[in-house]
């Protein structure tokens, strides 16, 4: 355990590649502005990159040279994948966006489940990572996992195309939540389902820092700009995390 911890205190401050703060960024925004929606502080925790949206501040991004940390055997115990699967509830021939997906630690063991005539769009920032699912696809003679380079801003996903939108402790790092969001909104078909994956702020017992875990109404709040996601659950059967599920409505 305190070796886990450890380690988080080193990956999120090592590989740290959030953006500056600078004297000139926008206050909080006004209906008016919709540009200016988040607020920057100087004064702020060490592990956050000073820029806050709908009072959370958003977390350093890990780089890719923890790839070996993403894919430790302990993470098995730790947080149990085998638990996410099964509520994520994977079918047949679905597509489905890993976004942030690293090292492909999830993205693999989706691969099977979608089967020949589905697919997994792994998306991720870092070229350096997905060049590591582009390896490893290749070694093990993987087709359908689709490397897509994203943007802090956009995931690169065709509007109504995907099923499935995973994010597994990665959306508090996003620097752009609210246009992640948006533009992930926009690329799930309808009946589609956005899945967030954070650790658990509410629980004192989580060794994790501060800014690296969410509480579910913090998530629930975060995706009130988006009326056309609707909140169906919150699964939680893994040892530390939420597992929070909103569904796209359908078109009217």
């Amino acid at each position: 355990m305190m070796r886990y911890v450890a380690m988080i205190v080193l990956l999120s401050s090592t590989f740290a590649v959030g953006a500056p703060v600078r004297a000139d960024d926008p206050k909080p925004a006004s209906k008016d502005n919709p540009k200016a929606r988040y607020e920057f502080k100087e004064n702020h925790d060490p592990d956050g990159i000073g820029k806050f949206y709908l009072g959370r501040e958003i977390a350093h991004v890990m780089g890719f040279q923890a790839s070996g940390w993403l894919e430790r055997t302990e993470r098995e115990k730790e947080e149990e994948p085998g638990k996410l699967l099964k509520a994520l509830e994977v079918k047949e021939g679905m597509v489905v966006a890993d976004v942030g997906a690293g090292s492909g630690f999830h993205t693999f063991r989706i691969a099977p489940l979608v089967g020949e005539k589905g697919k997994v769009l792994a998306v991720d920032i870092q070229p350096e990572m997905l060049d590591l699912i582009k390896q490893r696809a290749k070694k093990e003679k993987v087709t359908n996992v689709e490397p897509v380079k994203s943007t802090e801003a956009d995931p690169k996903l065709p509007k109504e195309s995907v099923d499935l939108i995973f994010m597994v402790d990665v959306y508090h790092e996003l620097s752009q939540p609210y246009e992640m969001t948006e533009k992930m909104v926009a690329s799930l078909k309808p009946g589609g389902r956005m899945v967030f994956v954070e650790f658990r702020l509410e629980d004192d017992k989580v060794p994790i820092k501060l800014v690296h875990k969410m509480t579910e109404r913090q998530v629930i709040r975060e995706m009130g700009p988006f009326p056309e996601m609707e909140h169906t659950k919150t699964v939680e059967t893994l040892p530390w995390q939420h597992i929070i599920i909103f569904t796209k409505k359908a078109a009217k």
